[in-house]
C-alpha cells in the first residue's frame, strides 16, 4: 500500500482544530494529520524549512486553511502557494467562520478550491469535516506529487 499524503489543518482555534481531529478520526480515515497554527509555519511546513527541513514528509492531499489567522493569514498563504509553479496544484479549501463577502471573492480570485463556512453547530461541523475530509483524501483524485523549491 503506497505512503498515504496528509492532511494539512491550518487552524489557530484549538477547540475548532480538536473538532475537525475528532471528525476525521470518526470517519476512520488514514491519511494522516499535521496540524500547524498559523500562516508561516504552513509555508515551513510546504517549503521544508525552519522546524519543517526534514525532507521526507510528503505534500498534503489537500490543506483545510483558516482565513482568520495571526502571523500570516490565509489569503497571504493561498496568494503564496497558487503563484508557485510547485505548489499551485494543491488543493485548499478555506475553512473559516468568515461571511463576509470580499473574504469570498479574494478568496476564489485567488485560486482557492472551496470556501467552506465553519458550521455554528457541533454536528453540522463534524458532518462538513467528515465530507471535506472523504471528498480530498479518499474520492479527489489527487495531483502528482511535486517538490516545491525554496
Amino acid at each position: 500500500m503506497p505512503d498515504l499524503r496528509p492532511i494539512l489543518l491550518v487552524d489557530d482555534d484549538a477547540n475548532d482544530v480538536d473538532l475537525a481531529l475528532m471528525a476525521l478520526a470518526e470517519h476512520n480515515l488514514a491519511n494522516p494529520v499535521i496540524v500547524l497554527r498559523d500562516g508561516v509555519q504552513a509555508l515551513d511546513y510546504l517549503y521544508q524549512r525552519g522546524a519543517y527541513l526534514t525532507p521526507s514528509h510528503s505534500l498534503p492531499v489537500v490543506m483545510l486553511l483558516d482565513l482568520k489567522m495571526p502571523k500570516l493569514n490565509g489569503l497571504d498563504v493561498l496568494r503564496q502557494i497558487k503563484q508557485d509553479a510547485t505548489l499551485r496544484a494543491l488543493p485548499v479549501v478555506m475553512l473559516t467562520s468568515s461571511r463576509e463577502e470580499r473574504d469570498l471573492i479574494d478568496s476564489y480570485h485567488l485560486g482557492v478550491n472551496a470556501y467552506v463556512v465553519k458550521p455554528v453547530s457541533f454536528q453540522e461541523f463534524v458532518t462538513a469535516i467528515k465530507n471535506l475530509g472523504v471528498f480530498w483524501a479518499v474520492i479527489n483524485e489527487p495531483p502528482p506529487v511535486a517538490r516545491p523549491t525554496p
